[in-house]
């Protein structure tokens, strides 16, 4: 199905046939409908005015979009939009609506709503406009002339932006002040015509992103640090460093022109050694030499003039920084208006007292419960030598698998005979040696060996 969007997505230039609706070429009373004019009052007929409203408004701002511009006028839309012949009856209504909507913009009313007097051709907007059109507008009469141009408000936005961006991420934005000619050169592929490339400027100056100044005839733009900060006037600063980036540019194209004379000077040198002239070519060095001379002079020029941007651009950073630096300790002291070194030694006492009494009331929980049961020590201490003593005595009979021998609560005996412990080490010797006794078969006493 189609919509604006879509057709917006198409490809910008050619011929619009084939980026418009499915019915410019398959409904014949469609269309005929579409290309009919309206109704002198929507009351007449709300449903077939909106019906075309729907239709037109649309596709004029898309195809204006697709095509890349954002000046348009009547006669090219109707160009644009002919059909088998015929061109579209309604089209002066539908310009006439999006004026009414704010949608698009009288050309020279956007002018008069910024300071454009820079702008060498602004006059001549308001001055060259034909009597009749302002006759129109004298005795009421809004109907749109054909060759009116016309401002697509949302599409100057865009494109406005689009060139902010462009500048951004081009070297031009090492310094916030360029020549005009050098933004109009960088932004050639975005504007397609110079009054574009006026108009947008006309933009960024509105919404206070660019300032325009007028320095000994040529024209400079200031633009925004940030994308979303407000331009501050052009200042004495600005006209001198971007007097110092002109010098450093002038100085770096003579310093290459010369580097080309001086190359052709030993080229000449070198043919007129060929050709046997000396003398013609010692004067080719001589001149080479002056040449060189020269630029040595001019390099120590532009090292000062380099060295003194690069200082410029060293102070710039270092304000920034001191404005971090500014802005942090301001919010540091905010947020410490209320906190003092009393107050935090007041509150690390209470923490403390509170902790000591945590500990107290856990040792009394602990310690003063006990049921109503009260113990004699002396009679635990006789049970304790009971048991201890019982813990000792030999075992009456030792089970066949010691393995499978499980002790349920015994105190392993620490009492060992010195004949156990020859016995025990006898049975490690004869395990080394590979005579380990069987698990089922009695003790026997082995003979030590002498």
């Amino acid at each position: 199905m189609w919509s604006p969007e879509r057709e917006a997505e198409a490809p910008a230039g050619g011929d619009p046939a084939g980026l418009l609706p499915p019915e410019w070429e398959e409904d014949e009373e469609r269309m005929s409908f579409l290309f009919s004019a309206f109704k002198r009052s929507r009351e007449v007929n709300s449903t077939d005015w909106d019906s075309k409203m729907g239709f037109w408004a649309p596709l004029v701002l898309s195809h204006s979009r697709r095509q890349g511009v954002v000046r348009l006028r009547l006669r090219d839309l109707q160009e644009a939009f002919q059909r088998k012949g015929s061109v579209p009856l309604g089209l002066a209504t539908v310009l006439q609506d999006l004026l009414r909507r704010g949608e698009l913009q009288r050309e020279s009313d956007f002018m008069a709503s910024v300071d454009s007097s820079w702008i060498s051709w602004g006059v001549g907007v308001f001055l060259l406009k034909p009597l009749k059109w302002t006759l129109s507008n004298m005795l009421g009469d809004h109907k749109v002339p054909a060759e009116e141009v016309l401002v697509a408000v949302e599409l100057l936005k865009e494109k406005a932006e689009e060139v902010y961006r462009l500048y951004q991420s081009s070297p031009l934005s090492s310094h916030p002040v360029v020549a005009l000619s050098e933004l109009s050169t960088l932004c050639a592929g975005s504007c397609p015509d110079e009054r574009t490339f006026y108009l947008v400027l006309l933009q960024l100056q509105k919404e206070k992103r660019v300032t325009v100044l007028e320095q000994n005839g040529e024209k400079i733009v200031k633009f925004a640090r940030g994308p979303h900060a407000k331009v501050s006037p052009v200042n004495d600063v600005d006209v001198g460093v971007y007097q110092l980036m002109q010098s450093e540019q002038l100085l770096s194209r003579k310093v290459e022109s010369l580097s080309q004379e001086a190359e052709r000077y030993k080229e000449e040198a070198r043919r007129a050694c060929r050709a046997g002239k000396k003398q013609l070519a010692l004067r080719s060095l001589k001149a080479k030499q002056r040449t060189e001379k020269r630029i040595e002079a001019l390099h120590a020029k532009l090292d000062t003039v380099q060295g003194i941007l690069d200082r410029i651009y060293a102070s710039q950073t270092d304000q920034m920084v001191f404005n971090a630096y500014q802005a942090g300790v301001g919010a540091l002291k905010l947020s410490m208006k209320d906190v003092t070194v009393e107050k935090a030694e007041s509150l690390v006492d209470q923490i403390q007292e509170l902790c000591d009494t945590q500990d107290e009331v856990s040792q009394t929980l602990a310690g003063g419960v006990t049921n109503g049961l009260d113990f004699d020590s002396e009679e635990l201490e006789k049970e304790l030598d009971i048991l201890l003593q019982d813990t000792t005595k030999e075992p009456s009979e030792l089970p066949d698998n010691p393995q499978e021998t499980f002790y349920i609560n015994s105190v392993p005996n620490t009492r060992i005979s010195d004949a156990e412990l020859e016995a025990e080490l006898e049975k490690l010797s004869l395990s080394e040696g590979g005579l380990v006794p069987s698990r089922k078969s009695p003790k026997r006493q082995l003979e030590p060996t002498l």
